[in-house]
């Protein structure tokens, strides 16, 4: 089970996490301080707020934040974004752009129950975004090991593309992905497959270069950035279109113990994480699906792989590594939940959701892999990504021979010290009609405190 959630950097869920490389302090001292602009520099912060602005993650802005290997880019992007709202400061994307907020960082008063999955399981401090690009390449790299741009049926009319700037045609039913995924494999091999999207909201918008959009409709039956795979034409000559689902079959199947071999999991924008989403609102949508699991008899065979799709403008300390012209990108959390993963361990192998790919090849395919050259379609991606020699091996974070680890069911609203921002509205009605319950209240201090919000 792949169950991906948006926009956060590794330093701001994990940066203060014991153990793992996080950001860079001299004693209790944090020693970074980020370029501001010519004013004063910003240092990473303990931010308590449940909403947080982020800052802009497009290809360009990935470089710049990089800055050849400095990381010191975020405060100054995230400025620009800003500017560029400020033509539509009421825009729900512009809300809460404060430029010094992608400096901020969460620890286990904000995110106990992440932080509770970390220390019972495993948490993995060097898993990258697979390409240096923002949400659809992203999730096309997840499901495919490639992201391009196709002018006809055949895959070899396809062209590397790691940006795919004009996006808002996914929803153009003549547009098409033609090259291999990991599901004609899976289908080719008699390894069954889902993949659940929740119904609500699509959570980025349509362009790697648009600061703020308008709200579009996200379900299994509507293409978007988040759900890729019905433009897959092998998908469709394979007539495997049903099983893209609602999240609902999701939690009724893991609960009956109904699971496929492989589900990826995907949320709408309110419980995604992705600002303006509320971090809570987040953290209480992974842990309904996570429990769901654990509750279920497919738990004694699960691997759950916990990733955030990628940086969302927050700041990172830790330079990327090069396996390719398409990436790594940034630095994200991410996690192993399982019977058999390692009892509080971290990987410091380098990971990517390329690694998830190799782990269900070799699983599930006999070591297959997306490969144009043993397929039997051929198409120009420059390599084979889950086969590169600098990715880690995602077995390391098992035990097999260990005693199978129990359940670990967490209150999908635990108690937090989390600000609710000034003004901001209540949970949507697509979040209390099928996502988690009403949110508990949090602490008496952090309910008198007013969040101080620039805009």
């Amino acid at each position: 089970m792949i169950l991906t959630q948006e926009n956060r950097s590794f330093d701001s869920y994990f940066g203060t996490y014991p153990g793992a490389v996080g950001i860079p302090r001299k004693g209790r001292h944090i020693t970074v301080c980020l370029p501001n602009d010519g004013s004063r520099c910003v240092r990473p912060f303990h931010d308590r707020h449940d909403v947080n602005g982020g800052g802009p993650h497009s290809t360009f802005a990935s470089t710049k934040d990089i800055d050849g290997g400095k990381m010191d880019g975020f405060v100054e992007q995230a400025a620009r974004g800003r500017a560029e709202c400020e033509a539509n400061v009421d825009a729900p994307d512009c809300a809460f752009a404060a430029p010094r907020v992608v400096a901020g960082y969460h620890d286990q008063r904000e995110i106990p129950n992440y932080w509770a999955y970390a220390r019972h399981f495993v948490l993995q401090d060097h898993f990258f975004e697979a390409t240096t690009s923002w949400s659809l390449p992203e999730h096309l790299f997840a499901v495919s090991e490639w992201s391009a741009a196709c002018t006809g049926q055949d895959p070899s009319s396809c062209r590397n593309d790691h940006r795919l700037p004009r996006v808002a045609t996914i929803a153009h039913k003549h547009l098409r992905f033609s090259w291999t995924d990991l599901t004609y494999l899976l289908h080719k091999y008699g390894v069954s497959w889902r993949y659940y999207v929740a119904n609500g909201s699509q959570p980025d918008c349509a362009n790697d270069d648009e600061v703020a959009c308008g709200a579009k409709r996200q379900s299994p039956h509507t293409p978007g950035i988040w759900n890729p795979l019905p433009r897959f034409e092998t998908v469709r000559q394979d007539h495997q279109l049903g099983n893209i689902q609602s999240v609902r079959r999701f939690l009724g199947a893991a609960r009956k113990g109904h699971l496929p071999n492989v589900s990826w999991v995907e949320p709408s924008q309110v419980v995604s994480e992705h600002p303006p989403a509320r971090v809570s609102d987040g953290q209480a949508w992974v842990t309904k699906a996570i429990n769901a699991v654990m509750s279920g008899p497919d738990w004694k065979s699960t691997a759950i792989f916990l990733n955030w799709d990628d940086w969302g403008g927050f700041y990172d300390n830790v330079v990327p590594p090069r396996v390719d012209v398409n990436g790594l990108g940034m630095r994200v959390p991410a996690m192993v939940i399982s019977p058999y993963a390692h009892r509080g361990y971290i990987d410091h192998q380098v990971l990517s959701s390329d690694s998830y790919t190799a782990f269900i090849e070799d699983r599930w395919l006999h070591g297959q892999r997306i490969n144009p050259k043993t397929d039997g379609r051929p198409d120009p991606r420059p390599d084979v990504r889950e086969a590169s020699p600098l990715l880690g091996d995602l077995l390391a974070d098992f035990n097999f021979k260990q005693r199978p680890l129990r359940p670990l069911i967490l209150p999908l609203r635990p108690k937090t010290d989390l600000v609710e921002p000034a003004g901001y509205p209540p949970p949507t009605r697509e979040c209390n009609a099928h996502c988690v319950p009403q949110r508990q209240s949090t602490r008496p201090t952090a309910r008198r405190q007013r969040a101080t919000v620039s805009r």
